[in-house]
Order: C-alpha cells, then structure tokens, then sequence
C-alpha cells in the first residue's frame, strides 16, 4: 500500500497532475453551488413546476451538502482518501447528468440530492490532497491554487449559467461538469496514490444523526426563512427548534462517548480553532457580499445578468493577483499581519460600498471589487495554511471536512442575515419615505419638481412611487454593506489568536525533492 510521501520521489508530474485533479474537483463542486440558480426560471416551465417545487432544486443539493460534509473525514480514513476521491467525483459527474435528463421536478430533486451527497466531500478532499502533496515551505502556494477554485466559483456561477441558459439550454448548467468530471476520476485513477485504510473505524450513528439532524434543519430554516417570513412561520420555528434539540445531544453525545463522530483533538490545536473562526469570519463576508452585489447590479443599476457577471468577476481577478503574490509574502510577513491587512482592506471596500447609488459607475463598481477580491485573497490562503500548520497528518482529513462545514453554515447564516435584512429595511425605508410624498411638500411644490411629478396624474404617482422603492433599495443596501463592515471590522482583534508563521515556512525542505509530507 502506498501513501503520499511516496509522491515526493517524484514531485513534477505526479504532484502537478494531482494539483490539476484536486483543481478541476474544487471548480466543479463551487461552480454547482451557484451556477442554477439563475436557470431556476427557464427549469420551473419544461418542469412544470410551482415556485415553492422549484426551489427544493436549490434546497436539496444545499441540505444534502451540509449533511454529508461532516462524515467525510471518517469515511476517507476507513476506506482510503484515493478510492472516496474517485467514487465522489464519479458519482457527481453522474449526477449532474441525470439532473440535465430530468424528466420533472421529482427526478430532479432527487438527482440534486445525490449531487450534494457526491459533492459534498470534493471540496475537502480536494484541500486534503493539496496539503498532503506539498511540503510546509510550499504550503501557501498549494493553498493559493485552492482557494482559487474556492473563490471563483461563487463569483463566476451565475455569469456562466446565464450564458449557458440564455446560448443553448439550462440543461448545460448541468452538463457542463461531465468534462471536468472526466478529467478529474482519470487523472486521481493514475496517479494519486491511495492512503492508508483504518479497518478498525468503527462509526458513530448517534453523533452523526444528531450532527445531520441539527445541520439539515437549520439549512432547511435559513434557505426557506425568507420565503415563509422566518419567525412568523411555525415550520421555521420548528426547524430552530429541531436544530437546537440536534446540536444539544450532539455536543452531549461527542464529550460523553470514547469514539466520538467528530474528533475533539482538532480543537486542541490553537491554530486550527483560530483558522474555523476566521473561515466562519470568510464565508459570511464573502457569500453575504456575493448575496448583495447580484440583486444591487440587476435591481438597482438595470444591468442585465451576464453584465452584472462580468462586473462581479472584477472581485475575482483582484483575488488572484492577491493569491499569486500571498504565497511569496509568507515567507517575509507574519500570516496575522496579512489576515489583518486583508480585513482592512475588506472593510474599507465595504465602507465605500455603503456610498453607491444608482448613479454610480461601472469603472467605480469595478475598481472597488477589485480591491475587495485583493483583501479576500489576503486572508483566505494564510487561513487555509494556519489552520493546518500544526495539526497531525492523520486529522487533516477531518480537519479540512470540519472547515468546509464551517465555511458552508457560515455563509448560509450570512446570506439569511443580509437578505432579510435588505427585504425588510427596504420595506421600511419605503413606508417612511412616501410618507414625505404628498401635495403639502413644499419640495414637491417646486416648478422643475412639479413639471415631472405631478400627483395629481397617474403618470405622476407612478414615478413617484418608482423613484421612492429605488431610493429605498438603494439605503437597504447601504446597511447591509455597513453590517457587514462592522462584522469585518470587530473581527480584526482576533487575528492576535494566531501564532507566528514566517520562521516556519522560511526554513527549505530537507532535501531537493521538496518532500511531501513535512
């Protein structure tokens, strides 16, 4: 049975065609997070769906996801990293097939959730992998590849399955993954080498039911809130409540038992518990932002949606100018130093956010989003390689499924924050600006504004009403930007958490090879 280190023998090929397979996996599975939702309109009519059916097509693949990112780790260390990396990436691309061949909307749904049940592992076995193939000193680099796989797929989702839709069909939204997928399962075939397997394991079902159930109702209340009202729906309540018993007799059951599902040691490690805060910290800021600037361009601005993500892929390229240069940057700056300046750097993008209008413009949209991207890549790859400096090689499995886990709940937190918070204070912004809209405004009284509004005319109220829910949206947004600002901007403080990192990646690999496993 080979492992990993066997690769530092050969690290050109063989550590580069892993790279390309983890890569393909990574974009594949952050791609589909995003990428339907736009299609949702054009699936709902060759569904024959209702709108409440065709949200379950977003719902499922997301539950399913949470629910079965947890077990990763156990089911790779029982039955080798190699062979779950195939069956998963196999199985998804087989997924998203049937999901393009749905006939109606129950296959669909059920084809969404073997998606999320596949997919949910490729993203942490991806991170795995790249950690196991490159030494401590080139950690930061294996991490920049990743996290731009991470990073992009939310961003270029919804650009690309507008494209897809609006060129050929929404069944390519689906389709689109049978090459990646294809490249992916031949290349970790040939040449990943397989770990070794714990027959021993033996698995927790109670921690695990506990674990799904809280995991599943609570992505069940977040992704259905907005829809039902939230707490005016007794079928949200329930799940809070649900979600709440869950993660009770969980945390009772894994403090309790010898063999807990999830392993305490990872939170022993201070760097790791360090690196779930701040990827908690990313993926509520990150989504959350992402959740704002699509309705913001298209609601408030008027662009159509290939537009909005172009204009939304600028984020994107100030990440990868930030993820080329991290790597080298490590070597000479604390990573508490660049996460800070990172976090700086997102704040302040998000207070000039709070300051756009429908006036402003696209050169200004652009330049800001760059920066933001530029502070994203500032914090996500020292995260990505804090949080496994110092954990053994045989938690990394569970380590990297555990921040996976915590990206993906933050960010659906995040999301639910901001959109409720956008729905209901435009509604508010809007009872109290037309109350000002009425004959005794002496502001309304003035010749130039009269000649256009004119409340006394249909025409006249019609315009007046748009002009007051635009505006109103436009103050919404500014909250919510500055909510979010504020979450950046008291989390800073906590970079202190993370110890020192530069004198350890500074040191060169023992040997030329630049071994594998450190």
């Amino acid at each position: 049975m080979t492992g990993p280190a066997q690769s530092a023998a050969v690290p050109g090929l063989r550590r580069n065609m892993v790279t390309i397979c983890a890569m393909t996996a990574t974009i594949m599975q952050a791609l589909d997070t995003t990428i339907a939702n736009v299609a949702l309109p054009y699936m709902q009519g060759s569904l024959s769906a209702s709108q409440d059916q065709i949200n379950w097509v977003l719902t499922s693949y997301i539950v399913a996801a949470a629910i079965m990112t947890a077990p990763v780790g156990w089911i790779a260390n029982r039955f080798g990293r190699k062979r779950i990396f195939i069956v998963c990436s196999g199985g998804f691309t087989i997924a998203s097939v049937l999901c393009g061949l749905a006939q109606d909307i129950n296959q669909m749904v059920l084809f969404r959730l073997l998606q999320g049940v596949f997919g949910a592992a490729l993203v942490p076995l991806s991170q795995a992998v790249m950690l196991d193939y490159y030494s401590l000193q080139d950690r930061a680099k294996a991490m920049a590849i990743w996290g731009m796989g991470v990073m992009m797929g939310p961003i270029m989702g919804p650009s690309l399955g507008a494209w897809l839709t609006e060129t050929y069909s929404w069944h390519w939204v689906f389709f689109v993954n049978l090459p990646f997928g294809f490249i992916t399962v031949l290349g970790l075939f040939v040449f990943m080498d397989e770990t070794k397997k714990n027959m021993d394991l033996r698995f927790d079902w109670f921690g695990f039911g506990a674990l799904a159930v809280a995991i599943g109702a609570l992505q069940l209340a977040l992704d259905r809130g907005e829809q039902l009202g939230w707490l005016e729906s007794n079928e949200i309540i329930a799940e809070f409540i649900i979600s709440a018993i869950g993660f009770y007799y969980f945390l009772a059951h894994s403090f309790t038992t010898p063999n807990p599902f999830v392993q305490l040691a990872l939170f022993k490690d201070r760097n790791f518990v360090t690196g779930c805060i701040f990827m908690a910290v990313m993926g509520l800021v990150l989504y959350s932002t992402m959740a704002l600037a699509s309705p913001y361009l298209q609601s408030v601005v008027g662009y159509p949606i290939i537009t909005a993500g172009v204009l939304l892929a600028s984020r994107g390229c100030g990440t990868f100018v930030a993820m080329m240069l991290v790597g080298r940057l490590m070597r000479y700056f604390e990573a508490r130093s660049l996460i800070t300046t990172g976090l700086i750097i997102t704040a302040v993008s998000l207070f000039q956010m709070t300051g756009w209008t429908d006036q402003t413009s696209a050169s200004e949209i652009v330049t800001i989003s760059i920066f933001q991207g530029f502070g994203f890549g500032l914090v996500f790859v020292p995260l990505s390689t804090v949080a496994f400096m110092t954990l053994s090689n045989q938690l990394r499995t569970d380590g990297t499924s555990m921040l996976t886990l915590v990206r993906n709940v933050a960010s659906s937190i995040g999301i639910s924050i901001v959109i409720a918070q956008l729905t209901e204070g435009s509604r508010r912004i809007y009872a109290i600006l037309s109350e000002h809209i009425n004959p005794f405004n002496q502001a309304i009284q003035m010749p130039d504004v009269s000649r256009l509004i004119n409340l006394n005319s249909d025409t006249g109220r019609a315009l007046a009403d748009v002009m007051v829910a635009v505006q109103s949206q436009i103050i919404a947004f500014s909250q919510d930007y500055q909510l979010v600002m504020l979450f950046v901007l008291c989390s800073i403080p906590l970079a202190v958490m993370i110890g020192r990192t530069k004198a350890a990646l500074r040191k060169q690999p023992a040997g030329p090879e630049h071994a594998v496993m450190d």
